[in-house]
C-alpha cells in the first residue's frame, strides 16, 4: 500500500530510481571482486564456466567467502523488490520493471562490457521478498529440488534452463489466480534472463 509521504508524482521518482539502481547495483558482481579482493583470485579465469556466482566462489575460495557472496547477491534482487512492496503500491506494472533491473544487471553489467552472470543467486532474493505477499518462489525452489533429486538432470546449466522453463508459465499462472499478474508478469521477465544467460554460457560440468 503506498504510504501516505508519497503523493503519486513522488511513487514515479521511487519506481525509477528502485528500478535503475536495482540494475546499477545488479551490475557490481561481488562475487567477481570479493575474491579478487580478498583472495587474489579471479573466478571468471580460474573456473570451468567463467561464471562470476556464488557457486565458484565456494569451489575457489572456502565457505565462509562462497557465504558472503552469496548473500551479497541474494541481496542485491532482495532489496529493491522488499523495498518496492514495503513503500508502493507493488501490484503496479513497475514492478516488473524493478524485478528485471537487478537480473539485467547481473546478466549484462554496465561495469563489465555487458557481460555477467547466470542470476540465479539474484533471483532467489526477489523470490525472497516476494514471500511476504505471494508463495511463488516456493515454486521454484520445488522445481530445482526436483530436478536436482528426484529427476536429476546434469549438468546444472541444462538443469536450470529447464527449472525456469517450467516456473515462467507456473508463475504466471499462480499469480493471475491472486491476482497479482504485474507479478507474473515480473518472474517471467527473469526466467527468460536467466533461460537466455544459460543457453549462452559454458556447461560447468555440475
Amino acid at each position: 500500500m503506498l504510504p501516505n509521504i508519497f503523493d503519486e508524482k513522488s511513487s514515479w521518482i521511487l519506481w525509477i530510481l528502485l528500478s535503475v539502481g536495482g540494475y546499477l547495483v545488479g551490475s557490481v558482481h561481488f562475487c567477481r571482486w570479493i575474491p579478487l579482493l580478498v583472495k587474489k583470485i579471479d573466478i571468471t579465469k580460474d573456473s570451468r564456466d567463467g561464471n562470476p556466482g556464488a557457486a565458484n566462489v565456494f569451489l575457489a575460495c572456502g565457505w565462509k567467502t562462497g557465504l558472503f557472496c552469496l548473500f551479497c547477491d541474494m541481496a542485491k534482487g532482495f532489496l529493491p523488490v522488499f523495498a518496492a512492496m514495503k513503500w508502493l503500491p507493488w501490484t503496479r506494472w513497475p514492478i516488473v520493471f524493478v524485478m528485471l533491473g537487478p537480473v539485467l544487471g547481473h546478466a549484462f553489467s554496465i561495469f563489465w562490457s555487458l557481460r555477467g552472470g547466470k542470476c540465479i543467486a539474484t533471483i532467489f532474493g526477489e523470490m525472497l521478498a516476494l514471500l511476504w505477499h505471494t508463495p511463488v518462489g516456493l515454486i521454484l525452489a520445488a522445481l530445482y529440488i526436483f530436478f536436482s533429486v528426484a529427476v536429476k538432470i546434469d549438468p546444472h546449466r541444462r538443469r536450470s534452463i529447464v527449472t525456469f522453463a517450467l516456473f515462467l508459465p507456473a508463475a504466471l499462472v499462480c499469480e493471475f489466480f491472486l491476482h497479482q499478474t504485474a507479478v507474473g508478469v515480473g518472474c517471467a521477465c527473469v526466467s527468460a534472463v536467466a533461460i537466455a544467460k544459460h543457453a549462452v554460457m559454458k556447461d560447468d560440468g555440475a
